[in-house]
């Protein structure tokens, strides 16, 4: 079965009816890995933290930012993936653990563009580039970087190692920083910046975990559908 008939015929019919729920309604994209629709939760100038509610698919406010720290590009998760036992299994082997579990998050990015765009709630087509491998505590937290589709100014870069040091950087003291609230201490450590292939396995392994997790939704979905 490929990738993209998980939600056929459902998911067409659904969104024709409903707004498409953006974890579950929306297909990653016919050229996945190398390329992949995302799903925008925050902008560079967002001051709170939105993300989506798993239960009706619309943005809510997670918390405000700390101080003046802002994500440094386009945020958010890509459609039909989850973060569960295969990424973990990848995350555990690449830092020589075995006692990492995946978050239960469809898997996060992050879209670098030079253009200037003033809120979420939108889906992007992104080139996966590269990724952090971020642990929380004992949970996989990866987060993929990629560059918006056809972007004039990021557009030449083919890999995370190309990027000038200082955007990569910039991303990693975001990422290190954005779950801090006053007076609490969060165990985030990023253990490695990898490159394109290593990105395109953990999407891979991402598909392959939300089939096993969401294995009956076309089955919960049709008996929806009257």
């Amino acid at each position: 079965m490929s990738r993209n008939t998980l939600m056929d015929p459902i998911g067409r019919l659904m969104g024709l009816r409903y707004k498409s729920h953006p974890w579950h309604g929306v297909e990653i994209g016919d050229n996945a890995p190398q390329e992949v629709t995302s799903f925008i939760e925050m902008v560079s100038t967002d001051t709170v933290k939105y993300e989506v509610d798993k239960t009706s698919g619309y943005l809510k406010i997670d918390r405000p930012q700390k101080y003046s720290n802002v994500v440094p590009a386009l945020y958010g998760f890509i459609p039909q993936t989850f973060s569960g036992p295969k990424v973990a299994e990848f995350c555990n082997e690449k830092v020589g653990r075995d006692d990492i579990v995946g978050d239960g998050d469809p898997v996060d990015i992050c879209v670098l563009t030079e253009k200037e765009i003033v809120h979420g709630d939108i889906l992007v087509e992104s080139i996966p580039i590269g990724g952090f491998r971020m642990i929380d505590g004992n949970e996989s937290d990866d987060k993929i970087i990629a560059i918006l589709k056809n972007d004039t100014v990021y557009g030449e870069y083919q890999d995370l190692n190309s990027l000038p040091m200082l955007v990569v950087e910039r991303l990693k003291h975001y990422f290190l920083t954005y779950k801090d609230l006053p007076g609490q201490e969060r165990d985030v450590e990023i253990t490695h910046t990898f490159g394109k292939d290593e990105a395109h396995e953990v999407i891979n392994r991402s598909i392959e975990d939300y089939r096993t997790r969401f294995d009956n939704l076309n089955t919960i979905l049709s008996s929806q559908i009257k």
